[in-house]
C-alpha cells in the first residue's frame, strides 16, 4: 500500500494569511473612509466614527479587512471615552482625526464676528475637540494625525507639524486608476490640486515622501464645483485624497512601524558595541 503525504507549502500559505487581522486603525469625524481604505485592503479592522452614520454597516475588502461606519457624536466628551473603552486591549495601530474645520478655517473668516457675537467661546469649543482626539490617540499608544485646513488651531492649540498639497502624493495612484472613483466630476485625475491642508501628529507617526504630479492649470474643479453649504459637497471636500492617504499607509503600517522599531534597538544595542 503507498501512502501520499501531503505538501505543505509554507511560503505560499504565508502570503495567505492576514498578518494584520487583529490589528485596528480608527478614524474620527470621517464619513466617507477613504483615509482607511488602504488600510482595509490590507486586511486591517479599521472603524470610521462619524455623526452621520446613522445606521452601522460595514464594507468588506479583498484583502480580509474592513471598515465598520459607527454613528458617534464626537462633541461628547463622553463619547470618546467610550471609544477608548472599546479599544483597551486591542492592537490599535494607527489613528486619524478631521474635525469639523467649519468655526477654524481662515477660509471663513469673514463669519467669525458673527459666530463670535452669539457664542464668544466658538472657536476654543472647536478647538478642544481637535485635542479630545489627540488626547485619546495618546492614550491608545499608537502614531496618528490631525487634519485640518489652515486655521486659528494653529494659534488655539499649537503649529502643526506638516502641511501638504492633494498633488504632491498623486503619483502614489496607479496611472491606470486615474480618476476618481466616486468623483471623477468633481475631483481632478491623481488628485492634481492644490489645498493647503495642516498635520497635527505625534505617537511616532511618519510623514510619507512625496510623489508630485502637475496639478491641473487654472482654479481646480474642487475649488470650482464643491462650494455651497450642502452635506454632499461638504463630505467630498473633506475626503482624503487617495494619494496621501496610500502614502501614509505606505510609510505609518505594522511592517514600516516593526522595521523601524528593529532598526531602533540595532542601532541602540549594536552601533554602541562596535567601539569597544
Amino acid at each position: 500500500m503507498t501512502t501520499f503525504f501531503g505538501y505543505k507549502n509554507n511560503s505560499m500559505e504565508d502570503a495567505m494569511t492576514n498578518h494584520n487581522q487583529d490589528k485596528y486603525v480608527i478614524s474620527l469625524y470621517d464619513y466617507t473612509g477613504e483615509a482607511l481604505k488602504p488600510w482595509a485592503e490590507a486586511g486591517y479592522k479599521c472603524i470610521a466614527y462619524d455623526i452621520q452614520h446613522t445606521e452601522q454597516r460595514t464594507e468588506l475588502f479583498d484583502g480580509g479587512g474592513y471598515i465598520s461606519y459607527i454613528y458617534a457624536d464626537l462633541h461628547n466628551i463622553g463619547t470618546l471615552d467610550k471609544i477608548y473603552d472599546s479599544m483597551t486591549g486591542r492592537e490599535v495601530t494607527f489613528a486619524m482625526a478631521f474635525p469639523v474645520c467649519t468655526d477654524m478655517a481662515v477660509s471663513g473668516a469673514a463669519h467669525f464676528k458673527r459666530k463670535r457675537e452669539a457664542d464668544p467661546l466658538f472657536q476654543r469649543k472647536a478647538a478642544n475637540y481637535a485635542i479630545w482626539c489627540a488626547e485619546l490617540f495618546q492614550a491608545l499608544d499608537c502614531p496618528y494625525f490631525i487634519e485640518n485646513p489652515v486655521s486659528v488651531l494653529s494659534t488655539l492649540w499649537r503649529k502643526p507639524d506638516y502641511s501638504f498639497h492633494p498633488f504632491e502624493y498623486g503619483g502614489y495612484i496607479e496611472p491606470d486608476q486615474a480618476a476618481h472613483p466616486k468623483w471623477p466630476d468633481y475631483i481632478a485625475p491623481m488628485d492634481a490640486y492644490p489645498k493647503k491642508t495642516c498635520l497635527w501628529t505625534g505617537g511616532g507617526f511618519t510623514m510619507p515622501d512625496k510623489s508630485p504630479v502637475e496639478p491641473e492649470t487654472g482654479h481646480s474643479r474642487q475649488h470650482l464645483k464643491l462650494g455651497g453649504k450642502s452635506m454632499k459637497t461638504k463630505n467630498i471636500r473633506s475626503a482624503t485624497p487617495r494619494g496621501f492617504a496610500q502614502a501614509v499607509f505606505n510609510a505609518n503600517c505594522a511592517t514600516m512601524q516593526d522595521l523601524r522599531y528593529r532598526k531602533m534597538v540595532y542601532e541602540a544595542c549594536v552601533i554602541p558595541n562596535e567601539t569597544t
